[in-house]
């Protein structure tokens, strides 16, 4: 058995307004394209969306994030926004948006909506103008656009590489035919970057931010938030080595001091409307303490916790990095995030399947190691002090599919030959609702990119009510979240003693987390009486032992 809870703990009411929620939360993200197809065209859909979020409310999220779903050629799946105040008719319309939102709060969840601050699409009104107009267009100056080097301009205007592989600058042609300038995008050509030193591209923002608020959004997911602001000059990089989206590295155009301006301005917005409508950041940066810049008392409320994202499966890089994210949020007062997965890496019930190996790889591994580390680490993640985000599908123990055709495959980094791992795909696949149909209940009309058929077994048909399921040991972590006072909000944690390869720490309220990151079975004295395991173990024999024998890799909750 994984879990010893009542099934009343999910019925807690999530309904009452809570000050200060986020710093508690439990945030899911949903993949639009990929979570649910209202219209059974093979794609995933608002109406989609709004037809699950039951399913959602009795998860026990306190929150869902979408990523975009705004009009977009999709050339990097919806993250090359066209109109920042219209849905792309692929996902239906801004009636359906109003809807899902009302529906949301109705069952008690907020909504999070993605903002794309660091570049347009090509397809952006401002762009499109500022090409058909050429050189002495106005609109340029809201973009970067530069001459390039070389007699006759021929060479980019520096060696900035793109995040997608390539250069970060294209080449535009004038009116009249003749080469023109260079435009900067540190993503697709088809995202040129912003230039946030024009005063017009603020204003539009906080106007964007006002509409989408107005709409009675609860927040905003800031894509790319440490790049807007690019270092006087652009100067030249020279490193030499093609640079990685999910690097630690000192970039020009990344993590500049300038940002924070732009974040004391948008958290003034988001200060007028009631609610406590809040802002969390993307934002990759060098350090833990550079990521706590973001979150200082009047700029954002929270900002992913990669440092963690990217920790392995071992017990002392966890504990340090632990340490490290709650002594860098404590001083600015704003809680600490812990996420396992997201749209951008690999998920981690395949990370952990095989020897360390980053964020984002390509085999498939050891599957029953990967779910049995996954279960564990999410237990960690949901024992620590702050907010939690979830990714679509890991609530399932989903895999990462490493065998998708090369045919089907949308990632825009895909088949170039350096930059970002074009294999993003794999974690995007649409989730399965039921044992069967085209698309396991995702829509009635196949799925745009293709299902394992060992994922029927995976579904939530499959695991609802199967106590032993990810699905409901998901369910259950989420009610005893809500209603043991140890958990939630805070920013420390209690470290015991514990023998190598062991965590072991306390929160208030006699709550007690232990995890073995090792391959073998772990004597330890019983904190307490069994609250949840990641798998099976034998309650009823710790509390006539007085010790535990915690089996490999597995997280125990016990309340004291």
């Amino acid at each position: 058995m994984t879990q010893y809870l009542a099934d009343a703990h999910r019925t807690a009411d999530r309904s009452a307004p809570r000050a200060d929620w986020w710093r508690s939360a439990v945030i899911y993200q949903v993949y639009p394209r990929s979570f649910a197809d209202g219209n059974g065209d093979g794609m995933g859909d608002l109406p989609g969306i709004r037809s699950r979020l039951p399913y959602l409310r009795e998860l026990g999220v306190d929150a869902v994030w979408l990523s975009p779903f705004y009009a977009s050629p999709q050339a990097d799946a919806g993250y090359d926004v066209a109109d920042y105040r219209a849905i792309d008719p692929m996902f239906g319309t801004l009636l359906d948006a109003d809807a899902l939102i009302r529906d949301a709060h109705d069952l008690g969840l907020r909504i999070i909506v993605d903002l794309v601050p660091n570049h347009s699409s090509d397809a952006h009104e401002w762009f499109r103008r500022a090409l058909a107009e050429g050189p002495a267009s106005a609109l340029r100056d809201r973009y970067h656009f530069r001459p390039g080097k070389g007699v006759k301009g021929e060479l980019p205007p520096n060696d900035w590489e793109s995040i997608f592989g390539g250069p970060a600058w294209t080449r535009t042609q004038n009116p009249d035919g003749t080469p023109g300038d260079w435009y900067l995008h540190l993503f697709a050509p088809e995202q040129p970057d912003f230039n946030w030193d024009h005063p017009a591209v603020a204003d539009e923002f906080r106007s964007i931010l006002r509409f989408w608020l107005d709409m009675g959004v609860d927040g905003f997911r800031i894509d790319v938030a440490h790049g807007l602001v690019k270092a006087e000059g652009l100067p030249d990089l020279g490193a030499g080595e093609q640079l990685k989206l999910l690097g630690n590295d000192v970039m020009p155009f990344f993590d500049q001091d300038g940002v924070h301006e732009i974040y004391r301005a948008w958290r003034k917005i988001l200060d007028e409307y009631p609610g406590d409508r809040i802002a969390v950041a993307e934002a990759w940066t060098p350090t833990v303490e550079r990521t706590a810049n973001y979150v200082r008392p009047d700029e954002l409320h929270q900002a992913f916790n990669f440092q963690y994202l990217g920790t392995h499966w071992d017990a002392v890089e966890l504990r340090e990095v632990i340490d490290a994210s709650l002594d860098a949020m404590r001083p600015v007062g704003a809680p600490a995030t812990w996420v396992l997965s997201n749209h951008d890496v690999t998920r981690h019930a395949t990370r952990f399947a095989g020897p360390p190996a980053g964020t984002q790889i390509r085999a498939a591994g050891d599957r029953e190691l990967g779910l049995r580390r996954a279960r564990a680490a999410t237990l960690l993640m949901l024992a620590l002090p702050g907010s939690a985000y979830l990714y679509q599908g890991e609530e399932l123990g989903l895999p990462d599919v490493t065998d998708l055709p090369d045919e089907v495959r949308q990632d825009p980094a895909f088949g170039r030959t350096e930059g970002q791992d074009g294999f993003r795909d794999g974690c995007r696949v649409p989730i399965p609702w039921t044992t069967d149909g085209s698309s396991y209940g995702f829509g009635t009309g196949g799925s745009w990119l293709p299902q394992p058929d060992s994922w029927a077994g995976l579904s939530v048909q499959a695991q609802t009510g199967d106590p032993d399921s990810t699905l409901e040991l998901y369910r259950s972590a989420l009610a005893v979240r809500t209603e043991h006072p140890g958990l939630g909000a805070g920013d420390a944690v209690q470290w015991l003693d514990a023998p190598e390869g062991v965590l072991a720490f306390g929160r208030a309220g006699g709550f007690v987390c232990t995890v073995n990151t090792t391959g073998a079975p772990v004597r330890i004295p019983a904190p307490g009486r069994v609250l949840l395991a990641s798998s099976a173990v034998d309650p009823a024999g710790y509390v006539a032992r007085g010790e535990a024998e915690l089996p490999a890799d597995t997280a125990v909750w016990w309340t004291v």
